[in-house]
């Protein structure tokens, strides 16, 4: 085993996320700081991808805000992040669905598994 291996098993904390995958529909309970106050902000939309492996792992969650795409990237390894809650298994046939960011109305559905 090399050190860079040693050191991130060392320094990864054990959580227990739920098993999604691109396409599902995750709420992400994100905790931020505003000075000396913290609260838990909640990113829901529909996974884009997950990347990476052990403590490098990353997975980009997209929502639509006001008819505007937002995406942001979350470590899974962060100790911001509260809790992901799995709301709807998605029916895709890629890992990685960047072809969401061109659909526009109906076409950016995805079909949920039943």
């Amino acid at each position: 085993m090399d050190l860079l291996t040693f050191v991130e098993q060392d320094n990864t904390l054990e959580r227990s996320l739920p098993a999604f995958r691109s396409g599902d529909t995750v709420a992400v309970h994100y905790k931020i700081r505003e000075g000396n106050k913290e609260r838990v902000q909640v990113f829901q939309g529909i996974v884009l991808q997950r990347r990476g492996s052990a403590a490098t792992e990353t997975f980009t969650v997209r929502k639509m805000s006001n008819g505007i795409g937002v995406e942001r990237i979350f470590p899974v390894a962060s100790p911001f992040i509260e809790k992901v809650d799995l709301l709807t298994r998605g029916v895709v046939r890629r890992a990685r669905i960047f072809y969401l960011r061109q659909a526009k109305g109906k076409a950016a559905r995805i079909k949920a598994k039943r």
